[in-house]
This record gives C-alpha cells, sequence and structure tokens, in this order.
C-alpha cells in the first residue's frame, strides 16, 4: 500500500492542483464524466442482467436496478472529490449530527402535507377521486417505497443543492447559482423518460428552486430539503403504485398533470408553490440568513 500511494502521489497532487485552479463549471463537468463513466459498465451489466435492450420502453421493474446502480455510485464518486480537494460532506449541506434528523422529519411532513392540501382541493373540485378498494395495497409498498424515496431524494439533493449549487455558488450570486442548478436537475430527468418528462420540465425546475429555498431555511443544511423531497417522492409513488387515485376528466390534464405527473400540470404547480411559500415565512419567522 505505501509503495501504491508514492506511486500515484504526484498523480494526486496534480490532480488536486488542477480541480483547486479549475473555473467552476470544468470542476463540475468533471464530476458529472467521472460520475457518468464509472456508472456505464455497471449499467451495462445491469441492462443485460434484467434483459433491457436500448430503443426498448424501460418497465418500472427494469428502470429501478438502473436508477439505484447510478444513484448509490454518486456518494462514492463524491467522496473522491472531496478527498481530492481536501473538502467534507459538511461543506455541501451534509451535516453529521442529530438535529439534521429533525429537519429531514420536517421536510418530510411538509411534503407529504402539501400534496395532501393540493389532492383535498382536487377531490373537492371534482377533478379525482379516491380508490378506497385499493387501500389494500397500501400496507406492502409503503417500506420499500419509502426507502426508495429516502435513498433518491438524499442523493438527489447532495448532488445539486449540495455539491452542484455550492460549487456554482462560489462564481455566481445565490439567485443564478440557484437558477443554473435547478435547471440541471430538471433537463437531466430527461435521461429516463423523455415523452413523460418534457411537460414536466417547468415543474422541476421550479421544485429545484424550491428545495434551494429548503437549504436556506435550514440555514445551509441539506435536512429540509433532503426531507421534502423523499416526502413528494413517496406520496406520489405511493399513490401511483397502490392507484389510489383515478382522474375524472372533468378538467384538462394540464390542470391535474399531463400523463398522471403532477408536476406536469397546475394542481403540482400549486403544491410546489405552497411549500415554497411556507419555507419562505418559516425562514422569515426565525430569522434564518441565506449567506450561510
Amino acid at each position: 500500500m505505501p509503495i501504491l500511494i508514492t506511486l500515484f502521489e504526484p498523480l494526486t497532487n496534480n490532480i488536486l492542483a488542477f480541480l483547486q485552479d479549475a473555473p467552476v463549471i470544468v470542476v463540475v463537468m468533471a464530476f458529472f464524466i467521472a460520475w457518468i463513466g464509472c456508472w456505464l459498465p455497471v449499467a451495462v451489466v445491469t441492462a443485460i442482467a434484467i434483459k433491457w435492450q436500448p430503443g426498448k420502453t424501460l418497465q418500472p421493474e427494469q428502470k429501478i436496478p438502473l436508477l439505484m446502480s447510478l444513484y448509490l455510485l454518486a456518494p462514492l464518486i463524491l467522496w473522491v472529490f472531496l478527498r481530492l480537494t481536501n473538502k467534507s460532506f459538511s461543506d455541501y449541506g451534509l451535516v453529521g449530527s442529530v438535529s439534521i434528523l429533525g429537519s429531514l422529519s420536517l421536510g418530510f411532513s411538509l411534503g407529504v402535507l402539501s400534496l395532501a392540501i393540493v389532492f383535498s382541493g382536487q377531490f373537492g373540485l371534482g377533478w379525482c377521486s379516491l380508490q378506497k378498494s385499493n387501500f389494500k395495497l397500501l400496507l406492502p409498498t409503503l417500506p420499500p417505497i419509502l426507502l426508495i424515496a429516502l435513498l433518491v431524494g438524499g442523493i438527489e439533493e447532495l448532488i445539486f443543492r449540495g455539491f452542484l449549487f455550492t460549487e456554482l455558488e462560489r462564481n455566481y450570486p445565490v439567485w443564478v447559482a440557484a437558477i443554473i442548478s435547478s435547471l440541471i436537475f430538471a433537463v437531466l430527468h430527461l435521461v429516463w423518460e423523455q415523452r413523460e418528462t418534457i411537460p414536466q420540465l417547468p415543474g422541476l425546475w421550479l421544485m429545484g428552486m424550491v428545495l434551494v429555498v429548503a437549504r436556506f431555511a435550514d440555514g445551509g443544511s441539506l435536512g429540509i430539503a433532503w426531507g421534502l423531497h423523499a416526502g413528494w417522492v413517496w406520496a406520489i409513488a405511493t399513490l401511483d403504485t397502490a392507484e389510489l387515485i383515478t382522474y375524472t376528466g372533468k378538467v384538462s390534464e394540464w390542470y391535474t398533470g399531463k400523463n398522471k405527473k403532477p408536476l406536469a400540470g397546475l394542481a403540482g404547480i400549486i403544491c410546489v408553490i405552497l411549500a415554497g411559500l411556507i419555507l419562505w415565512l418559516f425562514s422569515k419567522y426565525f430569522g434564518v440568513s441565506v449567506n450561510y
């Protein structure tokens, strides 16, 4: 091991010097290229194992293994970047203290509550109905969906509101960093499902902006943003998996969500804005500064 360290020390020092002096856009591109480059061999093996061929539509049971393999690599790649740049996860908002659990719970509750309010409004207006007969499908789906939601929400927040936003903020004003990181967050969702994702792009961008506000409201920690993101993913995935909601067709799907995706409709936009407003009021009430 000492021999290996000695051999690779010059290369490590050169990479460290390059990353420290490079423009932020180069650092960001280097991270995403390294992430995707390391994932591609894993993706090929995974695609063979699940018997998926390029050009064919990914089924949900095929998408999850590919998604998990991509996401599980992200913290490892970011850890390498942190070692090379002498930074820590806390620099990107992932603090190792018990307080993050409280923030996580708060954000999760807000995510579920905001969706509950919006869907209650849709029920009242007759835009959708609740399939009570499917409640029996609910209980078995809750634990695995919760685990996936926490994993997806945590890693996406670490990458987009943590690493990406923080790095962009080094060279740009806060609002510019928020806009760019949220735009990248939205556009990268096109990797999985282009037809269903395109109508969601404005909603996904707005969601990214609100999650930046969530980090501000938490004093720079990712706890509330992680919980909020996970709460939205968990609630929507649970409703979809158990097929608890049926849309009546009383109004255009641009109101309820095109292709049954809330973020592709007015209802989802209202949900995100509602959560953002609550977070803004929270930060104002508790006097949290954005200059963390």
